[in-house]
């Protein structure tokens, strides 16, 4: 399923039949909160934007690392879910992440599912800044389960 087009002109959330909702067809109140902005949306990728905020730095004014990895872990496991994402929900098993320099801008995530099962998937990611430094790296192991639904 590839909706990155759109997305990727307006900025905006993806129009597609189907997927609605703010997040590649799923609401994330803490994505809301983090300001993470959905860019693309393919089979196996998973691009999104996070902005420098001043509730997101930590006491040296860089994003604090926390803020990346929630970033982080949010678009890889949208990058395991590409395939089928009204179908598909994931679960985090285990994520591990390198930092290599400070962040003080706007920087875009990139998640790519490497290798998946019927249960399983293994992604991993990157995170640039504005003048396409390497922040940092992740790798993560995600369950794959059938979207419920959602409880009263």
């Amino acid at each position: 399923m590839a909706i990155g087009a759109t997305l990727e002109q307006s900025g905006q959330p993806p129009t597609t039949p189907g997927l609605d909702k703010r997040y590649f067809g799923i609401d994330v109140p803490f994505m809301d909160y983090l300001n993470l902005k959905p860019v693309l949306l393919e089979d196996g990728v998973c691009r999104t934007v996070l902005s420098w905020q001043p509730q997101l730095a930590n006491s040296r004014g860089d994003i604090h690392g926390g803020s990346i990895m929630s970033a982080m872990d949010f678009t890889l496991s949208a990058a395991a879910r590409a395939h089928d994402p009204l179908k598909l929900g994931s679960i985090t098993i285990d994520m591990t992440t390198h930092f290599y320099e400070p962040a003080r801008s706007t920087l875009t995530v990139e998640g790519r599912c490497v290798k998946r099962g019927r249960s399983m998937a293994f992604c991993d990611g990157e995170v640039r800044d504005e003048s396409g430094t390497l922040v940092a790296v992740a790798r993560a192991t995600f369950k794959l389960v059938p979207v419920s639904a959602p409880t009263p």
